[in-house]
């Protein structure tokens, strides 16, 4: 089969979509140490992930895979850890990826957990995560979901709208008429929408005023939501709380919003006599997808952010509260390598070659939601043949079904090979779907040349269990 190949990038002439893909990287079997787990390697120009050749992997567990690599997870808890220090706190964002083993390995490693939903605390609560190490999130908690949290004894709620203070209200017994058997006092953290515009995709920037999380400062709506936690005698105010979006590579925008808050806490001071306890800054620190993006380190971030604080606090004559960070993507997300085997290959009249695999859409949305991009390799051999523009889409019915837009991949490329993205650990797996009734893959967990199954493949049969009809 004749393909395509771009030994120094495009040709002259070539039609290629607005956005040009980049130069084709000197070394096809080169792996770039940034966006893949820190044990990843070539082994006789195969890829190992903790010690386990991906054909084996992909022989016992099939593909698409989820492959990931506790170590790595562990390793960067601990960074965040040694990062933040002992005045401050680390808590990982489940919705990034939630299973029991992986929440496991985090609070092992002394991190708290936040959940967002009540089936996220329900998996946090039955890996063993102790109930005080927990935040619960969301912008619309049920009275259920918040009965479950107070009752469990989770460590603090974020409150995200007046309808959730007066629910817990009603809940704690400030509220008339109190319920039969009123809870314990919960913790509360008012969310605050700064009105910082994250330098990030438009669905993934959370602070600026026209979107649905947290209480405006413009609006007045923030210093309300205090007045009204300190106006019942049953929930505990604990501080404030303020998250500008996701995948941000520098802190000038935690920079404003820290300044933001930190006014708010003048004005509950001057307003309450009180100084807040806890100022929680979120997550959203961004990684490495590519070869082209500058991850910031942890150590930078930390002592930027605690300086900002510290700053701000000191011009305001206030203590500097305990500094609380939220990382999730920055756990998991390069833990974690998608393995697909290469289905059918197309080239397309000089343009690229299209390369379909095993999965798609339903296993990564990301590229399709967020217009993310991702690097592939050639997982299960080495090729030293001329690289050709690849664009790598799945099986699903969908023109937009694309897991990687632009890939160079060796022109000897051929239907059984094994393909691996790396940096796939957050919100992969949490937003997969069965569309076209494809069932989500297996997530497995490698650990110095041990493989085993954390979160099981579906089947059919699960799939059918659902139709009643």
């Amino acid at each position: 089969m004749s393909r395509v190949a771009h030994p120094a990038g495009p040709r002259h002439g070539d039609v290629l979509p607005a956005d040009h893909p980049p130069a084709p990287p000197a070394d096809l079997n080169e792996l770039q140490a940034s966006i893949w787990p820190r044990q990843a390697r070539r082994s006789g120009g195969v890829l190992t992930l903790g010690g386990m050749d991906v054909r084996d992997l992909a022989a016992e567990f099939g593909t698409p895979l989820y492959v990931c690599d506790e170590e790595d997870v562990r390793s960067r808890c601990r960074d965040y850890l040694e990062a933040f220090g002992p005045d401050g706190r680390v808590f990982y964002a489940a919705k990034a990826f939630c299973s029991r083993a992986v929440l496991r390995w985090v609070s092992a490693e002394g991190l708290g957990v936040d959940v967002c939903t009540g089936g996220e605390l329900e998996v946090a609560l039955s890996a063993g995560v102790p109930p005080e190490q927990i935040t619960l999130h969301g912008n619309n908690k049920s009275l259920e979901e918040l009965s479950r949290a107070v009752r469990a004894g989770v460590g603090h709620i974020v409150a995200d709208s007046f309808e959730e203070i007066a629910r817990l209200a009603y809940l704690t017994g400030s509220a008339s008429p109190p319920p039969a058997e009123p809870m314990a006092r919960p913790n509360v953290l008012v969310r605050v929408t700064t009105g910082v515009e994250a330098h990030t995709h438009e669905f993934m920037a959370t602070a600026h005023d026209d979107q649905k999380f947290g209480f405006s400062l413009a609006s007045g709506a923030a210093d309300e939501a205090v007045r009204r936690v300190l106006a019942c005698p049953g929930l505990s105010f604990a501080g404030l709380h303020s998250h500008i979006g996701s995948q941000i590579f520098d802190t000038a925008g935690f920079e404003v919003a820290a300044h933001r808050v930190v006014e708010l806490a003048v004005r509950i001071h001057d307003e309450h006599g009180i100084e807040i306890a806890e100022l929680d800054l979120g997550g959203g620190f961004g990684i490495a997808y590519t070869e082209e993006d500058d991850a910031p380190e942890v150590k930078g971030i930390a002592q930027s952010l605690r300086g900002i604080v510290d700053g701000q606090c000191r011009a305001a004559g206030l203590t500097r509260p305990r500094l609380t960070v939220e990382p999730g993507r920055a756990i998991v997300g390069p833990s974690t390598v998608s393995l697909y085997t290469v289905g059918t290959i197309k080239d397309v009249d000089g343009i690229r070659t299209y390369v379909s695999v095993d999965g798609g859409m339903s296993d990564n949305i990301r590229t399709a939601l967020y217009d993310a991009s991702y690097e592939c390799v050639l997982a299960s051999r080495a090729s030293w043949a001329p690289p050709m523009l690849s664009r790598v889409v799945g099986r699903h019915c969908e023109s937009g079904d694309i897991v990687v837009r632009h890939a160079y991949l060796p022109s000897d490329l051929a239907p059984g090979d094994l393909l691996a993205v790396p940096a796939t650990g957050a919100y992969c797996r949490s937003m997969a779907s069965n569309y076209n009734h494809v069932s989500r893959p297996a997530v497995v967990a490698v650990n110095a040349g041990t493989a085993r199954t954390i979160v099981r493949r579906e089947s059919l049969d699960d799939l059918l269990s659902l139709d009643v009809g």
